[in-house]
């Protein structure tokens, strides 16, 4: 046998086992973990070149092991997470009280295992919680604490808190609330700045740093215009 008519058998059968349903579930855990991956790469990539091209000094070499660390770093949290989320759900739907069905908190216990394993710990270099766990989990956090808003006040599906889910009170409620959340969101973050700028995240203090600071000095027409410092 030819080695492309052996290439071609390897691939039929990898194929009659990736299509086969009794598979489905186990190798949904092997794409989850890809799919993480390849995710964390395409987003952090390019932030992690933008942010460290303008707000980092040191060489182009430096620059580039920062960049790339930071994309190694988030595409393998990703992956980690979705491999042990999915697993977890995999194995208490299959061994736990459901008889083969999804429970109502599988997801839950599985993201907190999940999240407790991968973005829960330290760097063992440096002792300290990786700057991209902390974005990814503030991330998370925010979009958390917006979806739980929006529960509170839905006036239908029974997720609503009392009074304020009454359809009256909800609309109104809605129509404040954002212009409310980022008006406070924006005073709080900027009286942190200008009080507690070590307690802000990193990339966020670097950046408000660079905006709001460094614009109070220059010297020259050519750095008051065309070039910062």
């Amino acid at each position: 046998m030819s080695s492309a008519a052996a290439l071609q058998t390897l691939k039929a059968s990898l194929e009659r086992i990736v299509l086969d349903p009794s598979y489905h579930d186990l190798l949904a855990v092997v794409k989850g973990a890809r799919n993480g991956a390849v995710y964390g790469a395409k987003v952090r990539f390019p932030h992690a070149l933008v942010m460290v091209l303008l707000f980092r000094s040191g060489t182009v070499r430096q620059k580039l092991s920062l960049v790339l660390r930071a994309t190694r770093t988030h595409a393998q949290n990703l992956a980690r997470f979705a491999l042990i989320y999915k697993l977890t759900c995999y194995a208490l739907k299959r061994f736990g009280t459901g008889a083969g069905k999804e429970g109502p908190y599988d997801s839950f216990v599985a993201g907190l295992l999940g999240g407790y394993v991968v973005f829960g710990g330290r760097s063992r270099r440096t002792g300290k919680v990786p700057s991209v766990n902390q974005q990814i989990v503030v991330y998370v956090f925010a979009r958390v604490v917006l979806a739980l808003a929006r529960l509170a006040v839905k006036p239908e599906g029974g997720t609503g808190l009392p009074l304020v889910s009454r359809p009256d009170i909800s609309s109104t409620i809605s129509h404040y609330a954002w212009p409310v959340f980022a008006a406070t969101s924006w005073a709080a973050v900027m009286h942190l700045f200008r009080y507690h700028p070590d307690d802000l995240q990193p990339s966020l203090r670097s950046s408000m740093t660079y905006i709001y600071q460094q614009s109070d000095h220059w010297d020259s027409l050519r750095n008051f215009i065309w070039h910062n410092k």
